[in-house]
This record gives C-alpha cells, sequence and structure tokens, in this order.
C-alpha cells in the first residue's frame, strides 16, 4: 500500500521514467537536418575518388548506418587517402575504437586531439603507426559542432537525449599510407583531405530529398514492436 500523501510524487516520477521510453522505444523520435555524407565532394583538394568495394551492407552491419560511403582518392602525383564518412543515431557505434573495423590489422597508436592553428575549432583525432608508416585523422560531427570527447559529450548530453528526439552523430576517417610528420600534420594528405571534407558536409546544399533543406525537422515513427 502507498500512502495517499505519496501518490502525487509516484505518479509524476512514473510518468518522467516512461517520457523517454515514449520517445525513443514507441515513437523513435529522430531529428533530420536535411545532411547527407553522400553529398560530400567527389574531389577534394585536387584528390579524385572512386568508391571502395564495400559491401553495401556493411556500414549498417558494423556503424547502423544507413548514410555512409567509403572512397579512394587520389591525386595527380598518385598519392591516396582513403575516406570514410558515415551518420548513425547511436553514437557508440562510431565513436567507440572505428579504426578497428576502419583499419583492421593495423596496430594503432593514439596521439589524441590535435587542434591546428588555422582551424582552431576542429578536433582532430589522431591515430598513427610506423613500419610501415600509416596516419589517420577522424572527426566527429554532432550538431555541426566537433567533438573532442565523445564520452564526455554523450554523458554531459545525456539527460537531455532522455527527454529529446535523437539526433545523429558523424563520423569523418581519413587514412593514408606512406611518409608524414607527427610535428606537421595540417600538411599530411589525410589532415589536409579531412578539413576539406569537413567543409564539404557541413557547407553542402539542400538535400533534394528534405524541402526544408538544413532545418531540422522532427520524425516521428511508431515502433513496430
Amino acid at each position: 500500500m502507498i500512502a495517499t500523501r505519496y501518490l502525487i510524487p509516484v505518479i509524476i516520477i512514473t510518468i518522467l521514467a516512461l517520457v523517454p521510453t515514449i520517445i525513443h522505444s514507441y515513437m523513435s523520435a529522430t531529428v533530420i537536418d536535411g545532411k547527407s555524407v553522400a553529398n560530400i565532394a567527389t574531389t577534394l583538394k585536387q584528390f579524385n575518388s572512386q568508391p571502395s568495394h564495400r559491401n553495401k551492407t556493411w556500414g549498417m552491419d558494423i556503424f547502423g548506418s544507413t548514410d555512409w560511403f567509403e572512397r579512394d582518392y587520389q591525386n595527380e602525383h598518385y598519392e591516396k587517402v582513403r575516406l570514410f564518412a558515415a551518420r548513425a543515431y547511436d553514437h557508440k557505434r562510431l565513436y567507440h575504437h572505428a579504426e578497428l573495423a576502419l583499419s583492421y590489422g593495423h596496430s594503432l597508436t593514439s596521439q589524441g586531439v590535435i587542434y591546428l592553428p588555422e582551424y582552431p575549432d576542429l578536433a582532430i583525432h589522431i591515430l598513427s603507426k610506423d613500419n610501415p608508416p600509416m596516419l589517420v585523422a577522424y572527426a566527429l560531427l554532432y550538431n555541426d559542432t566537433l567533438i573532442a570527447n565523445p564520452i564526455t559529450h554523450q554523458l554531459s548530453d545525456s539527460l537531455k537525449l532522455l527527454f529529446s528526439a535523437r539526433q545523429p552523430m558523424t563520423l569523418l576517417y581519413a587514412s593514408q599510407t606512406g611518409g608524414f610528420s607527427l610535428d606537421n600534420l595540417g600538411q599530411s594528405n589525410a589532415v589536409s583531405l579531412l578539413i576539406a571534407a569537413i567543409h564539404s558536409f557541413k557547407t553542402q546544399e539542400t538535400n533534394k530529398n528534405n524541402p526544408a533543406g538544413n532545418q531540422k525537422q522532427l520524425s516521428l515513427k511508431p515502433s513496430s514492436s
């Protein structure tokens, strides 16, 4: 038995506890901002690209993403950069050791996050290895802001996420083989092309399938369960 004086507080707490369940489990509420990684330019920094040979379902299987691509970019000097881009509402699948899937078989060491003087707002995550040399540069975008620490970000935003529609996180991941200097990463092909891809994504034209353009829309999809 619950004392009458506790009935109202219990009802309020129960309703509050049900709100996240209704939003995320039954309504599947998500924010659609009209952007797509598919609209990132196929030519970046004099690098032309062609699609890689990933299976069409690979992005969904590994990252839970229906909006993804992997391209091989190459310039006139035959220097190559592989660029992977994906958007997903399950943020952890994007930020939690993406290199294990994207650079399988390579033992990469994290070099932390760098901020280039000419791009002080761009938090770029760096991984590398020697023998043979390999450099990885990736960025995580949420609501058009680059995330330096995704775990801290998600914890700090967790209360808001409980009571609001989910927004997608975007992963942009560039890798190169061959020589590079950790003291001058801004001149590396991987970092340079990653920055160009970030710019292309953030400034892309309106998605033709979304007449509202980059204005955010709320999508409510009843759960099939």
